[in-house]
């Protein structure tokens, strides 16, 4: 059961759309979900819950408690592992923010004396639909992370993630102070401007200087795309919002003069409200679909771009020891050392470049799966719905004869 904040209704069942959005991987040997989530008013806490046949686990069915930023703290463990920089990381989920969701209904409450009761209670479960489904959204962005992780043959042995799924007490897991942040800010500051600098870094590999140039250009396009399916998504809610005020406009006028007038009226509102239902769900379905699919493949394209930033250094780093080390031969002093430090920066790249090989290959094939999935999906929403908008047009025409 997923459970929403008390003001905006009652407990509904969940239901994770987001979740068939991204690749989840069909071993069954570790299976993470989230069965329940809980909204309070500045958190929300997530229901992991956990079936294994894996050995190193000591039960094969659990559950704990967890709260976002321990699924932030989860994935920073990752990304700060060296062990792990050949692999593209699942990125985070985004922080559950419903404080626009929240602000709309304590508007509306203050506006309650202004409207008619009617008014109020469709005005009202519109708003909280809408804070439901950002909800479970949020919900099935979380569970995504975790089974990206489940289901990678690496990721899921990491000791963090085990405790994470394991231990049933919080992992008091602390928000960073002052100095912390202020570190954090200076170190992706000091990232940046690497990035920069290795920018224009001639690989000496051509498949991944060609994996850089076509990464680079496709995630600054979908960066666009998920900005304009946004503005798209917003606008289509917006018509089915102006739907709600057109039928209780038609209404009003219905019941203020009951004449053959009234009824004609009557019945017309009763149509744009169906079809503001109607309108409703599409706007829904592009949402889940295309939005949250561009959305999730920004941030999971910027992962891989990652990936290729950490090679680029490590093949700078390495450049950088071939030069010590001729120097060192060149003057005969510190040559043991220079050695011990190629070897070692040529094992990382070489390790790195392997494994992030086919790391790039999964990303591509899991990227073009799910893109064909959820627009195909979509196409046969949208023809499933302008039948049933057409259906009740024809209908509604009939009826007026």
């Amino acid at each position: 059961m997923m459970q929403d904040d008390p003001a905006l209704g009652e407990p509904t069942p969940a239901s994770n759309p987001a979740t068939s959005n991204i690749d989840l991987s069909t071993d069954t040997s570790l299976v993470v979900d989230i069965s329940d989530a809980l909204s309070e008013h500045d958190k929300v806490k997530f229901t992991v819950h956990t079936k294994t046949t894996l050995p190193e686990f000591r039960q094969s069915e659990f559950s704990v408690v967890r709260e976002h930023e321990e699924f932030v703290w989860l994935h920073d463990r990752y990304v700060e592992n060296e062990e792990y920089a050949g692999i593209v990381i699942p990125p985070p989920p985004p922080r559950p923010d419903f404080d626009e969701s929240r602000d709309k209904l304590y508007r509306l409450g203050q506006s309650e004396g202004q409207m008619t009761k009617a008014e109020f209670q469709k005005m009202k479960a519109e708003l909280e639909a809408e804070y439901l489904a950002e909800f479970k959204k949020t919900v099935a962005m979380h569970e995504v992370f975790l089974s990206r992780i489940a289901g990678h043959a690496r990721l899921r042995n990491e000791h963090n993630f085990r405790v994470f799924l394991e231990y049933k007490d919080e992992l008091q897991i602390r928000g960073k102070n002052k100095k912390e942040r202020l570190g954090g800010l200076f170190k992706n500051l000091g990232k940046t401007v690497d990035e920069a600098m290795l920018a224009n870094y001639k690989d000496v590999d051509e498949a991944f200087e060609q994996d850089k140039q076509t990464l680079t250009q496709y995630h600054a396009k979908v960066k666009e795309a998920t900005r304009y399916a946004d503005k798209m998504t917003r606008a289509h809610k917006s018509v089915a919002d102006c739907h709600i005020t057109i039928a209780l406009a038609l209404n009003n006028l219905g019941t203020s003069d009951p004449t053959e007038l009234s009824k004609f009226l009557t019945r017309i509102g009763e149509t744009f409200e169906r079809t503001r239902k109607l309108e409703g769900r599409m706007s829904s379905d592009c949402d889940l679909k295309l939005s949250d699919t561009l959305r999730y493949y920004d941030r999971d394209s910027q992962a891989a771009l990652d990936l290729l930033y950490r090679r680029t250094r490590s093949l700078a780093n390495l450049e950088k020891a071939n030069a010590a080390l001729t120097k060192a031969r060149a003057k005969g002093k510190g040559v043991s050392e220079a050695e011990s430090q190629q070897k070692l920066c040529e094992e990382k790249f070489n390790h790195l470049s392997e494994i992030g090989k086919q790391e790039l290959a999964n990303f591509k094939a899991r990227r073009l799966t799910q893109f064909r999935k959820n627009l195909t999906e979509l196409a046969e929403l949208q023809i499933k719905h302008s039948k049933a908008q057409l259906k009740l047009l024809r209908d509604v025409s009939l009826a007026m004869k």
